[in-house]
């Protein structure tokens, strides 16, 4: 297992982070498993044993009983790992218990604090955007809580590249604490991140957490073109994420990985984690699992590194044209472009 700096922080966290969505698993999370605590500790222990050292969760899943299930799993080895949670969407019916105002961040952080046993929290994240909250008010409240102790780091996770950029804009301005990462779906079935989120995690110096990285298992190897995925498949359900905009696409990038995962020996799920490992800007991947041997597997990606002409194959087959502006800057600015540039435009220019 690799160790990554988070962002600008000396925060150094493992290249897999374990997904806890289905602890719990009840309500609209069912789908992503239902673990209890026998099988948390279970998890926990896999990827402890694979050097796994950051475990993510939310206050959202499964109504908190995520967070409480990892609390008690965890018991007094809190402290060996290192705890992220989230918080913003609905935690009850009364018309203050979602979003981002300083009200609703206070009082979910205390609530996470107390499900998850522990007085502190290392990396708490604002689950989604708040259109309606200033983002002054986010953040010094975010600021005051790193400031009490009751958390040490703070990051975002699914906004726009322009809404993350004016959060920075505003700490940096007014001296709070920082964003030292984004949580953000990525993967071969959609590169959608690396059009602005990861030329300015790069510029701006943010850790990139990769939800969903197998999207939602479509990855896995399980689904292929003609043939009926397995009884009990998340996508089989009435999961929708993520949606899937281009099915031939899809099977011909499934197609792929699951070949050079042959070459390998490995599965396909380890190839298309590989292949993000590699990719510019990423941190760590949050994997979840509803079975001890999905668990294994994926984190065995870590030890897998694939060759410069699997990875093109791979960009290949799953990648998109160049959006405007990007292509006239790769037809008239190549002279001048930045690391932060090249993320997205290197790959268009051999």
């Amino acid at each position: 297992m690799q160790y990554r700096q988070l962002g600008r922080s000396g925060l150094r966290v493992s290249t897999f982070t374990l997904g806890t969505m289905g602890f719990g698993g009840t309500g609209w999370a069912g789908p992503v498993g239902k673990i209890d605590v026998a099988g948390a500790r279970e998890q926990i222990a896999i990827a402890r044993d694979a050097g796994v050292n950051l475990i993510d969760t939310a206050d959202v899943y499964s109504a908190g009983l995520s967070e409480q299930i990892l609390g008690e799993a965890l018991g007094a080895n809190r402290d060996d790992v290192l705890i992220a949670t989230k918080v913003r969407m609905p935690m009850g019916d009364g018309p203050n218990d979602a979003g981002l105002s300083r009200h609703h961040i206070i009082r979910g952080a205390e609530a996470s604090l107390r499900r998850l046993r522990t007085d502190y929290i290392d990396l708490y994240q604002a689950h989604e955007w708040d259109g309606h909250t200033p983002l002054e008010e986010t953040l010094t409240a975010l600021n005051d809580l790193v400031r009490s102790g009751k958390v040490r780091y703070i990051g975002c996770s699914n906004y726009a590249a322009w809404h993350l950029m004016k959060a920075l804009a505003i700490s940096d301005s007014r001296l709070l604490e920082r964003f030292a990462s984004q949580q953000v779906y990525y993967s071969l079935q959609n590169r959608d991140i690396e059009a602005e989120h990861v030329p300015l995690a790069v510029d701006q110096g943010l850790g990139i957490l990769v939800w969903s990285p197998l999207a939602g298992g479509l990855l896995s190897g399980k689904y292929r073109r003609g043939v009926e995925a397995p009884a009990g498949s998340r996508h089989l359900s009435d999961w929708s994420e993520p949606p899937i905009n281009d099915e031939d696409k899809l099977y011909d990038t499934i197609e792929l990985a699951v070949k050079i995962g042959e070459s390998h020996g490995v599965s396909a799920a380890q190839v298309s984690l590989a292949w993000l490992l590699a990719k510019p800007g990423v941190t760590s991947l949050v994997v979840g699992a509803r079975t001890a041997e999905q668990l294994r597997d994926n984190l065995a990606a870590a030890d897998l590194t694939l060759s410069d002409d699997e990875i093109k194959a791979l960009d290949d087959v799953s990648g998109s044209p160049l959006r405007y502006p990007f292509w006239h800057h790769r037809n008239t600015s190549t002279d001048r472009l930045s690391e932060a540039d090249l993320t997205q435009i290197a790959p268009f220019l051999s």
